[in-house]
């Protein structure tokens, strides 16, 4: 069993930032990617920013040059730093692990709201 505990979210401001981290635990086989998704009310899961085992990444383009996407492979620990926020950024922020072998998982969710 693999647990992922996200931390992080919370209220901003437009043009604040704020920083998610997710944290893999158990039953870990390797890990190919890592990543960050969200999912706004009324609206479907979309992938925020990806990394792979290789430190390769990848944004959504209403992100790119706002948001990093970074990890600590010896802790299982991927994070999101979100600068110069918008009101569209949100949502609920979910982490996602992929394996070489073995399923997917998700954390739980954290909130991020960016409002005056």
């Amino acid at each position: 069993q693999v647990q992922l505990v996200e931390s992080g979210g919370g209220l901003a401001q437009p043009g604040g930032s704020l920083r998610l981290s997710c944290a893999a635990s158990g039953s870990i086989s390797h890990i190919i990617a890592m990543a960050w998704y969200r999912q706004a009310p009324g609206k479907e899961r979309e992938l925020v920013a990806s990394i792979s085992s290789g430190s390769a990444t990848d944004y959504l383009d209403s992100v790119k040059g706002r948001f990093t996407i970074s990890r600590n492979s010896a802790e299982n620990t991927v994070y999101l730093q979100m600068n110069s926020l918008k009101p569209e950024d949100t949502a609920v922020y979910y982490c996602n692990i992929k394996q070489l072998i073995g399923p997917n998982y998700w954390g739980q969710g954290t909130q991020v709201t960016v409002s005056w």
